[in-house]
């Protein structure tokens, strides 16, 4: 069974990926991104089927894979990830990986808590068919935006989060549509915090395995402190659930950012009904011409490289051996 956490970031999807880590049977690291870092790269591999490129692929995902700032602890050998693809693709190395993961932890499945694979999941669905399972976790988008104003990721405007929180919500629940209800589960945020043990119980039925009261003790799990160490963004991931974390854009959120977000993503927060607060009621929604999406396409830039420059130290180091990776891959010229 491979799971595939989907939906957008700063969402609970580290608190819900520790919480089934310490399930029995399922295997839940922190995730390198695969998929979303490498799809754009592609071209540069050239011809996949050339054995020479894909190995090349397959190097260079398993050394992003030893990069990562929450360490796997897994070794891999190239010529074994490359016996176990079925087929000489990204999606391929990607699973190879993984399953050579769950093995090195003693676990039978795993779950890969990647948000970001909602903008992959035909490629997934045509590779892992039945074996996939989609587990659609999602949070009112206004504290999704919140935390994103505040994190050391992501877009750094309401208008720039809410662009992005439609659009992977919307590629989320067409997923439920499209595949077998048995594959897909949504859950949200806010009853994952609010009443824990009777949601974990549910996904565990949903997964075909036992609910064991330690997923309720994540927090003081050796994951969890070797995640909290690895950067401050997941450092409250060495505390209990916080039942009441939710709600906080009424009051973080200025007035404008609230209408800005209502106002382009206003459907998705309908469909997962969750209130407007001004747009509809007070106001009326904003309309963007194209001044004013290059003006707040320019504060967006602006607001990331301030946070970029802000970046303690530490989380820098952290991050700096996958980023220069990343950089020596767009380097290299275009493989024949």
């Amino acid at each position: 069974m491979k799971v595939f956490m989907i939906g957008t970031q700063r969402s609970g999807s580290n608190l819900l990926r520790l919480m089934v880590n310490q399930a029995e049977s399922i295997a839940a690291p922190h995730p390198p991104h695969l998929l979303e870092r490498f799809t754009p790269l592609l071209p540069r591999y050239g011809d996949l089927q050339d054995e020479a490129n894909f190995e090349q692929l397959i190097d260079d995902a398993v050394s992003m894979i030893e990069r990562n700032p929450v360490p796997w602890g897994v070794s891999f050998d190239r010529a074994e990830i490359r016996a176990r693809c079925r087929e000489n693709s990204l999606v391929a190395v990607f699973g190879a990986v993984m399953d050579r993961m769950a093995e090195a932890n003693g676990k039978a499945h795993w779950m890969c808590k990647s948000l970001a694979n909602v903008h992959f999941l035909p490629e997934i669905e045509r590779y892992f068919g039945s074996e996939a399972r989609y587990l659609y976790l999602y949070r009112d988008g206004r504290d999704v935006c919140l935390s994103f104003l505040k994190a050391v990721v992501g877009e750094k405007t309401a208008y720039h989060v809410a662009q992005q929180w439609q659009r992977e919500q919307t590629l989320a629940l067409e997923c439920g549509r499209r595949v077998p209800a048995s594959q897909y589960l949504a859950l949200s945020y806010e009853e994952l915090t609010r009443n824990s043990e009777s949601t974990l119980q549910l996904l565990c039925r949903w997964l075909g395995i036992d609910f064991h009261p330690a997923m309720l003790d994540f927090h003081q799990s050796e994951e969890a402190s070797k995640t909290a160490a690895s950067g401050q963004m997941w450092a409250n991931v060495k505390q209990p659930v916080m039942a009441g974390n939710s709600k906080k854009w009424l009051k973080g959120l200025t007035r404008d950012e609230i209408i800005d977000f209502e106002s382009v993503a206003g459907d998705a927060l309908g469909a997962l009904d969750y209130e407007l607060e001004l747009v509809g009621k007070q106001d009326l929604p904003r309309r963007y011409d194209e001044a004013a999406v290059k003006a707040l396409d320019a504060d967006n830039r602006r607001r990331k490289s301030a946070v970029r420059e802000e970046l303690s130290p530490e989380d820098a180091a952290a991050r700096k051996p996958q980023e220069d990776l990343l950089a020596a891959i767009r380097a290299r010229g275009v493989a024949a």
